[in-house]
């Protein structure tokens, strides 16, 4: 893992930067002595150090003195003021990754108005189990073996690819954002399993278990979802009765208008 024996800043370590945290340290991707966070309130920093053991401070300048790589993961329309407060210590041989939704490499490159290595990078909370999903792409300055270690860093923690930047907004809507509408499936499947008389803990684990399997089934197979849904679908069987349901619910039309919402709002976050 390149990020072994670098100094690593997380600049905004909330729920999506924390996830990152515990994922890399979980696996050994880096020393806890290496990693430095930052947050707005020393309540949250507080909480990060006595959790993780790892050096915080109030200051995002004073977190980025000195690392190799610099992790932006603060919301989106705090990105400005960041990039301002920290532009002066930054110098090219470091690299900033940000996981910031909405935010273009250019836009960064701008506003740190040096030619400073920027990566664009789309994780999603699984990261936190190391099963994430993380798109990453690469601004003007950036070299690819700079890419390429970014992308080593996140595959510690999950699965990655690396795209253009003109799908972004789509990755955020899809894989970041579909963790939550995947909850809500295996919830309402859970409770689907009580109203036929399961246990909720029985209908729960099976519910969350079927959902990984086939997750599992989709990417080691390399099947479409379509021709591994017909192997369970049995000529007069009971999957078809459900699957009509499916399709009289418009579970699937649902499904896209939902992601290509996210993907709208995606594109607008740093404006609002």
């Amino acid at each position: 893992m390149t990020a072994k024996g670098k100094k690593l800043a997380v600049l905004g370590a909330g729920k999506l930067g924390e996830t990152l945290i515990s994922g890399m340290l979980d696996v050994g991707a880096i020393a806890r002595d290496r990693i430095v966070a930052t947050a707005k309130h020393s309540e949250r920093l507080e909480a990060v150090k006595n959790k993780y053991r790892i050096a915080v401070t109030t200051s995002n300048r004073k977190a980025v003195k000195g690392a190799s790589i610099v992790l932006i993961a603060v919301k989106p329309q705090a990105v400005q003021e960041l990039l301002e407060e920290i532009r002066g210590e930054l110098t090219r041989d470091q690299v900033v990754i940000s996981v910031v939704a909405s935010v273009t490499t250019s836009f960064l490159e701008r506003n740190l108005n040096a030619p400073i290595p920027v990566i664009r990078a789309m994780p999603n909370t699984p990261c936190l189990l190391r099963s994430g999903m993380t798109a990453l792409c690469k601004g003007v300055y950036a070299e690819e073996e700079q890419l390429k270690e970014a992308q080593r860093m996140f595959d510690s923690v999950g699965r990655t690819l690396i795209l253009d930047e003109k799908h972004m907004d789509a990755v955020t809507g899809l894989s970041a954002s579909g963790p939550a509408f995947m909850y809500i499936v295996i919830e309402s499947l859970a409770e689907a399993g009580v109203k036929v008389g399961l246990p909720r803990s029985v209908a729960t684990e099976l519910a969350a278990q079927m959902t990984l399997g086939s997750a599992k089934m989709v990417l080691e197979t390399r099947e479409h979802p379509a021709m591994l849904k017909d192997i369970v679908t049995t000529p007069a069987g009971c999957t078809i009765d459900g699957i009509l349901e499916l399709e009289e619910g418009k579970l699937r039309v649902t499904l896209i208008k939902a992601v290509v919402k996210a993907t709208q709002r995606a594109s607008e976050l740093l404006e609002t």
